[in-house]
């Protein structure tokens, strides 16, 4: 097994992977080896088990990077063996037990709250699931106010919706309670309340870095974002 640590990158809802396209170069000009699976965004313990297979694929020790609604994948499923730390960028550090509707429930609602668009997709042998997105014309003033806006006009109209049975699932593990762990506090997120993730970083020990940011902190801010990543390695080397 290989000693050299893969850097696997996990999206949360409302973005995929492409969300990652400014933090990827910096990591890969470091050398460091990365990995920016598609979550499927469909329930809290399904996408935690998926990235769990993908991480027990990987050959050798594992940092796993969530970004919001990622934060409670990785929190799950940063429990895996090879997993050797976990970093939040404006992430949900849920506690065993706890989903994210209780997390976000005991603080007051984000602008996101007013902007959440429900819409129908098929269950096969069920009834329709319901999907949860950002509605377009606000998706840039709540996700995105500090990145270019012809950016901000894409990624509103590539939303990965996720399925609101998601936000009642309680988290069946917290890795945080036996993983080193590093939260970035986004202080100008208007799609997660910033106390939210001080209150989960804080909780879970975590080392907490500020940045003055929207939602998606690794875009307007991938070098700072990439900094803490190369932190992280370095502690867990």
């Amino acid at each position: 097994m290989t000693t050299t640590p893969t850097v696997v990158l996990v999206h949360g809802a409302f973005a995929d992977a492409s969300s990652f396209a400014k933090l990827i170069p910096e990591l890969l000009d470091s050398g460091i080896k990365v990995l920016a699976p598609a979550v499927p965004n469909r329930s809290l313990t399904g996408d935690a088990g998926y990235i769990s297979s993908v991480v027990r694929q990987i050959n050798g020790p594992v940092l796993l990077v969530g970004h919001s609604y990622g934060g409670a994948v990785i929190t799950v499923s940063g429990t895996e063996e090879n997993v050797k730390g976990l970093v939040y960028l404006s992430g949900y550090a849920l506690a065993e037990g706890e989903s994210l509707g209780q997390l976000q429930g005991g603080f007051p609602d984000s602008a996101l709250a007013q902007a959440l668009v429900y819409t129908k997709y098929p269950v096969a042998g069920a009834e329709d699931g319901t999907d949860v997105s950002v509605d377009i014309e606000k998706f840039p003033a709540v996700f995105a106010h500090d990145i270019d806006p012809g950016l901000a006009r894409i990624l509103a109209v590539s939303q990965r919706p996720l399925a609101g049975a998601a936000f009642a699932e309680p988290a069946p593990a917290a890795a945080w309670k036996t993983k080193p762990s590093w939260g970035v506090v986004s202080s100008s997120d208007h799609t997660i309340n910033p106390d939210v993730e001080r209150f989960g970083y804080e909780r879970a020990g975590a080392k907490v870095t500020e940045i003055d940011s929207s939602h998606l902190v690794m875009l307007s801010h991938p070098k700072q974002v990439a900094d803490i990543i190369r932190e992280a390695l370095a502690a867990i080397a």
